[in-house]
């Protein structure tokens, strides 16, 4: 394993660190093989969140004998002073510690958002508070568009210590700003790394991304023990080889085709769907096995698939010309 420094955390983590969504597949005693396989690979970061269902609760169990060896972040989507003072509360509960290294705003997109997380009595007041006691280490934000990106580590880069951001083969679309991280000493975590299961060669994808000096730390969901020990492997580490970067243009080019990169400029919808976040859900239940976790999200969700009219206003917005009704029919034919 290879260690960096997180920005100006000044934590020093594995480059690889362990994705908290899939123990949602296992049980507690699954949680335990992960992270006796991350131990004995090195891996000494996890990133959960509140929104994971059971992952601070196992993994908060499991590591507890393990505590000052690892570097455990969270987050929450919560937006207002006093609901996340309580999502703190809960995390640090449910993870059975007295402190969490690195807490993220999950999430900000809108302006109302952004707005409301660094206002008077906004999320952020309640992490700075939280700092101050000791609660929490360090705070952070994560995003899923580039402009929200930006604007993290534009405007915010004195109340933000890291960003986490996709990053992958197909979504490179972020690298002008992960420089910027690297020249702001701004960590950065690279989320879905293999596009959302959609990369069938992890190996490569995580070489990809350790090939870029701007990024501190890649954070694949591992479900077992068998997926830890692939994605620790020596050839993750080795320098991109000619052969790797045809490999990885063409699988560029094969899922540009029918890939959401979530950037959002095929909204607004007509009739209010929230297409990234329809199609993430239905791609969650068929790559990751996270059936009942994505179908509770998707019927407690406004803005269905089910209530396209095919108008294709989206497709005339969206930059990779992707065929959006067709991918939403297919959201439908997964989740209803």
């Amino acid at each position: 394993m290879k260690y960096g420094i997180l920005g100006k955390t000044g934590l020093e983590v594995s480059v690889v660190g362990l994705g908290g969504i899939p123990v949602q597949r296992t049980d507690k005693e699954g949680a335990a093989e992960i992270v006796r396989a991350c131990m004995e690979r090195g891996i000494n970061f996890l990133d959960t969140a509140r929104a994971y269902s059971v992952s601070e609760e196992f993994f908060g169990e499991v590591l507890k004998p393990y505590r000052d060896q690892w570097v455990i972040a969270t987050k929450s989507m919560s937006r207002d002073y006093e609901s996340m003072k309580a999502d703190i509360e809960i995390s640090l509960q449910n993870l059975q510690t007295d402190y969490i290294d690195l807490y993220q705003i999950h999430n900000i997109k809108t302006e109302e958002e952004f707005a409301l997380c660094f206002g008077e009595n906004g999320a952020y007041q309640a992490l700075l508070e939280a700092k101050q006691e000791g609660k929490i280490r360090h705070i952070g934000a994560t995003a899923h568009s580039i402009e929200a990106f930006a604007r993290l580590i534009r405007e915010y880069e004195n109340e933000i210590e890291t960003v986490m951001f996709p990053y992958n083969i197909v979504e490179n679309q972020g690298e002008q700003l992960m420089a910027e991280c690297g020249e702001k000493n701004i960590g950065f975590i690279a989320m879905k790394p293999i596009a959302g299961g959609n990369i069938d060669n992890t190996v490569l994808a995580l070489k990809y991304i350790l090939n870029n000096p701007d990024c501190s730390i890649v954070i694949p969901g591992m479900g077992n023990a068998e997926e830890v020990e692939q994605n620790t492997c020596e050839e993750v580490y080795q320098p991109l080889s000619e052969a790797d970067k045809i490999e990885c243009e063409k699988i560029a080019k094969e899922l540009g085709n029918e890939f959401c990169r979530r950037c959002g400029y095929c909204e607004p919808c007509p009739k209010g769907i929230n297409i990234p976040q329809n199609i993430l859900l239905a791609n969650y239940k068929k790559k990751y096995g996270l059936s009942d976790w994505a179908k509770v999200r998707y019927d407690a969700m406004e803005g269905k698939a089910e209530e396209c009219i095919k108008c294709g206003v989206c497709e005339t917005r969206c930059p990779y010309d992707l065929p959006i009704r067709s991918m939403l029919e297919t959201v439908v034919k997964e989740m209803v």
